[in-house]
């Protein structure tokens, strides 16, 4: 894995274990020479992950719409900041320029991009891996809820372990390194679905 899209915050919780966990994240994954694609913000977790991979020498993209572009909220520290004209561009842009997926904590957008990842794989857009660190029990219960839609039947088994989840950074990017593609809605028959 060369680059990472990592999915995080531009929230700063009260609680500043988050902060801290995105700029090791950074760090982290700029000391094993992965590049970071991110959101292209300088708040909250966002710029804490930038800081924490800018400051261990790493590569930092950061993909930002025009709108939030002229909120001031664009860090423009970046190795490389692009500028693009809306959300759908932005996830775009974050899987053409990636290996792979991260997502750490953070709030609906976070989410939203997320399950785009996990769709887009379930379908066959992309054979990437789909990490998830579940920092502090963060995800414990989105992890509970993909259980049950697996359980239920709204996740094939093909696809139930899309989701790579793990606790600590440096044996997660050791599983999602190791990944290998399942099968795709796009390969499956009418009566495998």
């Amino acid at each position: 894995m060369n680059r990472l899209a990592v999915y995080c915050g531009s929230a700063t919780p009260a609680d500043p274990r988050y902060i801290a966990l995105a700029g090791e994240v950074g760090a982290t994954l700029a000391q094993r020479g992965i590049g970071v694609v991110y959101g292209g913000g300088r708040l909250g977790l966002m710029g804490a992950l930038a800081s924490g991979a800018l400051g261990a020498g790493g590569e930092v993209i950061g993909v930002i719409p025009e709108a939030l572009v002229g909120g001031e909220v664009a860090n423009t520290d970046c190795t490389e900041l692009r500028v693009v004209t809306g959300m759908h561009q932005r996830k775009q842009a974050f899987t053409d320029l990636s290996d792979g997926f991260l997502t750490i904590p953070g709030g609906v957008g976070t989410m939203d991009e997320l399950w785009e990842a996990v769709s887009w794989a379930q379908l066959g857009y992309h054979a990437k891996p789909v990490g998830l660190l579940n920092a502090f029990g963060f995800f414990d219960h989105l992890l509970a809820f993909n259980r049950q839609m697996i359980e239920t039947g709204f996740i094939r088994e093909a696809h139930s372990r899309i989701i790579i989840a793990g606790e600590d950074l440096g044996p997660l990017l050791e599983r999602m390194a190791a990944h290998r593609p399942h099968t795709p809605i796009f390969a499956m028959k009418a009566s495998d679905l």
